[in-house]
Formats: structure tokens, C-alpha cells, sequence
């Protein structure tokens, strides 16, 4: 496939990739995706994909998800600001508020967000945002600072993408929009999202695209299969699979290859 695409999500360091880094890499390339973001969700992992990254030539982020919270020290701004230091790490995060799961007290949960937005601030530094059943207070939250990034894995409603459209930050679209059981109010929006602000991802290992035919025998997510969300995207917007992947290609190499 000569078509680029950027996987702009991908948990490698996942213990489910142990040992198969180098060939879940070689099929990705052989799918035609050229490049991935390696997602940090605690000081831990961002390291790991940090090492990843510099391994197989690669971006990474470094941050705390919302879900580890609660493990953040007052070391947090000095131990991301180390990890930044390093050419691969491009953005701060995956941060975020999830009330769905509630793994941390959602004070601590807005409080490390908070740091971690403060800190891309000042380091000019796009942020890897997650929200999930937070969205109002997460408005509130990213209106209080200037920065750029992309919203993960979006999962909203209508009101949710219009206000984070108006606020400024990239929408990131996965699998998720494969799913004909949960999927539906996100393909019913994918029409709503220009072009120009859409980065697609695969979560992986996660969130599997339902449309693989015929279906994998593992259920385990991996960058090769972003085709899928591409091509879903395509059909919803009625446009063509080349003009997406262009695009998003384009969009991530604005946000996250630039270091400010």
C-alpha cells in the first residue's frame, strides 16, 4: 500500500506486545503505517515507550492517565519535564478526567490534569488529552489554558464535539467507529468533524475494529489494522480512504512534529 498513514495512539508497552514489538512494528509498515505515537499513562510506561521509541525510530508521549492519578508525586512536573528533555517524547500525557471508571478521586484526578496542563503550557508542549463521562468539567478545566493537542479516543455527544471543536484541540477517532453496538452516535458525528482536525487511532491493544473480515483470531488491537478506522471514516464522510489518510497524516505531523 503506498498510502501513509500515522497510527496517533498506540499503548506498545502494553505487557499484551511483550516480545512482539519488532513484528507488530513489521506489519504495521506492511499496511502502509509509516509512523506511531507510543502512549505514556504513568511515569512507568513512559519511560518503556520512550525506550520503544528510540528502538524503532518512533514518537512517544510522557504523562499520567487519569486512572493513575492518584499515584502522582510532587516529582510529577520535574520527572515528565526529564522524559521531555529526550527528542522522541512530543507531548505531555495521556491525561485526562475519566468519571466512568473513577480509578482515582476525581480531585486528584482534576488536580494532576491541571499540573500536567500547566506543565505543556509552560514547555509550549501539545497535550494527549482522555474524557471520558467528564466533559463539562473538562471544558472548564482546558479553557483556563493555552494549549494545543488532541482529544483521545472521542466517544462524546454532539454538544461535546462542538465544544471541543471550539476549543481548539484534534479529535482523535478509533475503532470505536467500527462498532455497530456502541458505535453509532460516534459514526453519526464522524460527518461533524472537519477533516482538518481529525487524527485517527487505533488504541491498541485495544478496541479491535469490528469490521476486520474475516475476523482475527486474536482479539488483541494492533496499529496494521488502522486501515479499518480509516476506511470507516471514508465511507461515513463519503469521501475517498486516500483523502483521510493524507489528511490525518498531515495533522499529525502539524501538531506533534514540531517541538515549540
Amino acid at each position: 500500500m503506498s498510502t501513509r498513514l500515522v497510527d496517533a495512539g498506540v499503548n506498545l508497552s502494553n505487557h499484551q506486545f511483550d516480545d512482539r514489538h519488532a513484528a507488530v512494528i513489521q506489519r504495521a509498515e506492511a499496511a502502509g503505517v509509516t509512523q506511531m505515537l507510543l502512549i505514556g499513562c504513568d511515569l512507568q510506561s513512559s519511560h518503556d515507550s520512550l525506550q520503544l521509541a528510540k528502538q524503532f525510530n518512533l514518537l512517544c508521549t510522557a504523562g499520567v492517565h487519569p486512572h493513575d492519578a492518584k499515584t502522582a508525586t510532587e516529582a510529577l512536573e520535574s520527572e515528565l519535564s526529564a522524559l521531555v528533555n529526550h527528542a522522541q517524547v512530543v507531548a505531555i500525557g495521556e491525561c485526562g478526567l475519566d468519571y466512568n471508571r473513577d480509578f482515582s478521586p476525581r480531585d486528584v484526578q482534576r488536580s494532576v490534569l491541571r499540573r500536567q496542563l500547566a506543565l505543556a503550557e509552560t514547555l509550549n508542549m501539545p497535550v494527549y488529552l482522555h474524557e471520558r463521562d467528564a466533559s463539562e468539567d473538562m471544558f472548564q478545566i482546558l479553557a483556563d489554558y493555552n494549549v494545543r493537542g488532541v482529544l483521545h479516543c472521542f466517544t462524546g455527544d454532539a454538544s461535546a464535539l462542538q465544544n471541543y471543536l471550539a476549543l481548539g484541540p484534534y479529535i482523535g477517532v478509533t475503532g470505536w467507529v467500527c462498532d455497530e453496538r456502541r458505535g453509532e452516535q460516534l459514526q453519526a458525528l464522524v460527518p461533524d468533524i472537519p477533516l482538518e482536525r481529525l487524527l485517527i487511532e487505533t488504541d491498541a491493544p485495544f478496541l479491535l475494529p469490528r469490521t476486520i473480515k474475516p475476523k482475527p483470531k486474536s482479539r488483541r488491537n494492533e496499529p496494521q489494522y488502522l486501515t479499518y478506522v480509516c476506511q470507516q471514516i471514508a465511507d461515513l464522510k463519503g469521501c475517498e480512504f486516500t483523502e483521510v489518510a493524507k489528511q490525518t497524516t498531515l495533522n499529525f505531523q502539524t501538531l506533534f512534529t514540531t517541538k515549540g
